[in-house]
């Protein structure tokens, strides 16, 4: 494996796991490497593990450089039109 930089990013969100059901995400794990699913050569990685999980329990996302960048520029026009006090 490549990974090029490995970063943790603290969140407040909730995520569906398997079998439909849902945990508290507390951390977001954000990398480049090769991928496990994707048929990328290398895939921007992001992992949202469940705390409560012992066996490793996770969301994980592959996705191209390109479709990153493009959910990141999805994520920041919603936040936009947002009004400030509903993000503060």
């Amino acid at each position: 494996m490549c990974t090029y930089l490995t970063v943790h990013a603290p969140i407040e969100a909730s995520a569906k796991g398997p079998g439909g059901q849902w945990f508290a995400a507390s951390d977001a794990v954000v990398y480049f490497d090769h991928p496990v699913h994707a048929t990328a050569d290398h895939t921007l990685n992001i992992d949202l593990p469940n705390p409560r999980s012992a066996s490793g329990e996770r969301i994980a996302i592959e996705m191209t450089a390109a479709s990153a960048r493009e959910l990141m520029k999805a994520i920041a026009d919603v936040l936009e039109t947002v009004p400030a006090e509903l993000t503060a």
